[in-house]
């Protein structure tokens, strides 16, 4: 037995400044003598290690066969060396095991050099793995570090002891850091590598801005308002779906908070993002039309079992609902789940008119083939489009082929007379006078309170099974629009023939 208290401490003050728990520092010194047996020796098999940090104490251990010539001095002892070394092994036998005790300082120098390597490497590893523990266990939750390392994919932020990477694509474009910056962000991942844990945080995914609402808004922390769905363009524009669970509390309201003060700090901390908060509704046409606020539809057609819908809007109100590079339309759509187009009250006239249009005055539809559809009782294109693909080839003339043709002539002929753009052409850059008064950093953000002043807007119901039902029920509700006389607090529904 060696006492070793010394040494033990050394060990002791390094593994505490490393943060390192003394049941995993006397696992690591044990492994260390093993190892160090193992260099010497080549083999540690037969070997064991104890050491107790209490008493100061390490005792290595090695077990040993009796036999009368030694052939491996590693693993075998003859009877009088066993007896020479302990005198209790007088009773032993050959072929017996005996168990010599092993003294550290035959080591020499070599035990320095050799130890102080291995316990540098498995307190780094100790360490990494406290790391990973820690992290993996605080996915989701929001922290703050100092920008150490700025690259070209990505940031490095330092927190104590740990290394946080933000990628390109989790960073808020418009935003440019530097070395010492304070950045608050939110863990997204952590995984093992070979040089240690990566941990990735996210300034740009929506769960950050979730969490910022919790820290901001006691009421969502606490359970009685919810964030039902949140759609971003990080840096630029965010909207939110919040409900509450508690009749008497408005959740927009309560989200926005006394004078804008909850609202503006988390603009702040996001580079003057934009907000839209819409108040939660079970019908899907109050929805919609609240997320495609700052503008306000006239009219929308949904297809519930399709998740889709056509809003029209007042020709001037049009870029407002589709907004800069298309992103209030977008943002609106993941929001609530439905895929929106949006027209102009005179431009859907228009598709209106060209659906009426007959199939013979469309360039690259042949007469014999618009013959045959007609032998049918399809003449106009709107009929085309209604049509199921079974009843369409049953045509004279008319086969796969050649329904795609005729499809793909329809759909230049009512590009042509909309002039819509194609899919590569970037759509224009609109200054919207609500967006510009949102930038500001006072109230004048913009929070959906649809709550007080309710969308006048008429909805029409249309059945999936119809497809172009949109289209036939469109004439008789531009016409009656003006007629009649909507509730701000209920839309008008109509259910489609």
């Amino acid at each position: 037995m060696l006492v070793n208290r010394e040494l033990i401490e050394v060990f002791s003050e390094i593994a505490r400044e490393k943060n390192v728990e003394r049941s995993e520092l006397a696992t690591i010194l044990e492994d260390l003598f093993l190892y160090v047996i193992e260099k010497e020796y080549g083999d540690s098999s037969n070997c064991s290690c104890i050491v107790n940090l209490d008493k100061g104490e390490i005792e290595i251990y090695a077990e040993k066969i009796i036999v009368d010539e030694i052939d491996d001095y590693k693993v075998e002892i003859t009877l009088a060396e066993a007896i020479a070394k302990e005198p209790d092994a007088a009773d032993l036998e050959v072929g017996d095991v005996f168990v010599e005790i092993i003294d550290p300082r035959v080591f020499g120098r070599r035990l320095v050099t050799t130890a102080k390597q291995f316990f540098a490497q498995r307190l780094r590893d100790v360490e990494r793995n406290y790391i990973y523990e820690d992290y993996a266990n605080r996915i989701g939750e929001i922290v703050i570090g100092v920008v150490h390392q700025v690259q070209r994919d990505s940031i490095f932020i330092n927190i104590e002891q740990a290394e946080l990477r933000m990628p390109k694509n989790e960073q808020i474009k418009s935003e440019r850091y530097r070395r010492g910056d304070t950045v608050r962000s939110i863990i997204k991942s952590v995984e093992v590598t070979p040089k240690g844990p990566d941990i990735v945080v996210s300034r740009s995914d929506n769960h950050f801005l979730l969490k910022l609402f919790e820290m901001e808004v006691p009421e969502i922390e606490d359970g009685i308002i919810e964030i039902t769905s949140i759609a971003r363009h990080p840096g630029e524009r965010a909207k939110i779906i919040v409900r509450s669970n508690d009749r008497r509390i408005d959740p927009v309201g309560a989200c926005v908070g006394m004078r804008g003060s909850r609202i503006q700090a988390i603009v702040r901390e996001l580079s003057n993002e934009k907000i839209d908060i819409v108040n939660f509704s079970e019908q899907p046409e109050i929805l919609v039309s609240r997320a495609l606020s700052p503008a306000k539809p006239v009219q929308l057609f949904i297809d519930d079992d399709k998740n889709y819908c056509v809003a029209l809007f007042d020709d001037e109100n049009l870029d407002a609902a589709i907004g800069r590079n298309g992103m209030n339309i977008n943002l609106a759509s993941q929001l609530t789940e439905y895929r929106i187009d949006a027209y102009g009250v005179k431009q859907y006239e228009r598709i209106q008119e060209d659906h009426k249009t007959s199939l013979n005055e469309i360039e690259g539809v042949s007469p014999e083939v618009s013959g045959g559809l007609s032998a049918i009782g399809i003449n106009v294109v709107s009929e085309l489009l209604d049509a199921d693909m079974d009843v369409l080839l049953s045509a004279s003339g008319v086969d796969e082929d050649s329904l795609d043709t005729i499809y793909e002539a329809v759909q230049s002929f009512v590009e042509r007379e909309l002039k819509i753009p194609s899919d590569d052409e970037e759509l224009e850059d609109i200054n919207i006078d609500s967006d510009d008064e949102v930038a500001k950093d006072d109230l004048e953000l913009e929070t959906n309170q649809s709550v007080e002043t309710e969308v006048e807007t008429e909805v029409t119901k249309v059945d999936s099974k119809k497809t172009q039902d949109i289209d036939d029920v469109l004439d008789d509700s531009i016409t009656d629009n003006d007629e009649n006389s909507h509730s701000e607090e209920e839309p008008i529904v109509e259910k489609a023939e």
